[in-house]
């Protein structure tokens, strides 16, 4: 048996490529997702291998991931120390690893119908293959990793009703124009780093400058028409309405704040705002679905 140490070292590895923060944020979006969905009959089996299969499949992208960036991660300070750049891990294992979270992950979501699994693979090869190689050649790759990034909200209502709504298409819209104003505020803070990497994330090739600010802004700004689409399609009520919009004003002025200074400190504001954004956005809808 190998000692305790090297383990509990395993494990640690495992967990770095699985990216756990990001894995559970999918699976509290597609979680949310299928309780919105609902008629307020909750299967908890189907919950269950929804938040299961939605966590595996989310570990396996991002373990994919770290493998096809493993050279450009030696070359950041955030990502040196990383299981593959770090040496202390090899290829073939981070390999072996996503194909078995990745199958597991796709069976517990084929489970629950052909439709979640069919979208739960999507992701992950877009997030992937599209996504993560486009990062090195051009900004819009932003573009299928929002895709890739708002399919869980997608899934989880697919879980509930069998098909794809029009609530379903009008929330991945939301959590699509999300990630623009999430990943670039991300982007502005690690410019530095991802210029040294040779990866192409904020939205101008001037970087950190007035122009990326106002399309940081605006991209903000478009959560407000998307949020109003769920009263237009009777999807949310007047009230809740009302407050996601607010929500939206208080978003969009983290943005307004970083147009006008184009500061560290104002991105930092911008990422924490979006990282607040969208639970409070989802956490709002189940709510005044069920009480």
């Amino acid at each position: 048996m190998p000692p305790v140490k090297t383990i509990k070292s395993h494990l640690a590895d495992y967990t770095q490529l699985i990216k756990m923060r990001l894995s559970f944020l999918v699976v509290f979006s597609a979680s949310m997702a299928y309780l919105w969905a609902t008629d307020r009959h909750v299967e908890p089996l189907t919950i269950w291998m929804l938040s299961i299969g939605g966590f595996l499949i989310t570990g396996a992208a991002n373990t994919f991931n770290q493998v096809i960036e493993r050279n450009s991660d030696k070359l950041m300070k955030r990502t040196l120390t990383r299981p593959l750049p770090g040496g202390r891990m090899k290829v073939s294992e981070a390999l072996t690893f996503g194909i078995i979270l990745g199958t597991i992950g796709a069976l517990f979501l084929f489970k629950i119908n052909a439709l979640c699994g069919i979208l739960g693979l999507a992701a992950m090869l877009i997030y992937a293959a599209v996504y993560t190689p486009l990062k090195k050649i051009t900004p819009f790759t932003i573009f299928p990793g929002a895709v890739a990034g708002s399919l869980p909200v997608v899934i989880g209502c697919v879980a509930a009703t069998g098909e794809i709504t029009k609530g379903a298409v009008i929330l991945f819209a939301i959590q699509f124009i999300w990630q623009f104003p999430h990943t670039w505020s991300i982007a502005w803070l690690l410019d530095e780093e991802y210029n040294k990497a040779g990866i192409k994330m904020l939205p101008t090739s001037g970087g950190r400058n007035k122009t990326s600010a106002i399309i940081i802004l605006l991209s903000t700004f478009l959560i407000i028409p998307a949020v109003l689409l769920l009263y237009m399609y009777q999807s949310a009520g007047v009230n809740v309405t009302w407050a996601l919009v607010l929500a939206g004003v208080v978003f969009s002025i983290s943005a307004y704040r970083l147009y006008i200074e184009q500061t560290n400190k104002y991105a930092l504001r911008l990422m924490l705002s979006s990282f607040a954004y969208l639970p409070f956005v989802l956490i709002v809808l189940v709510l005044a679905k069920f009480l």
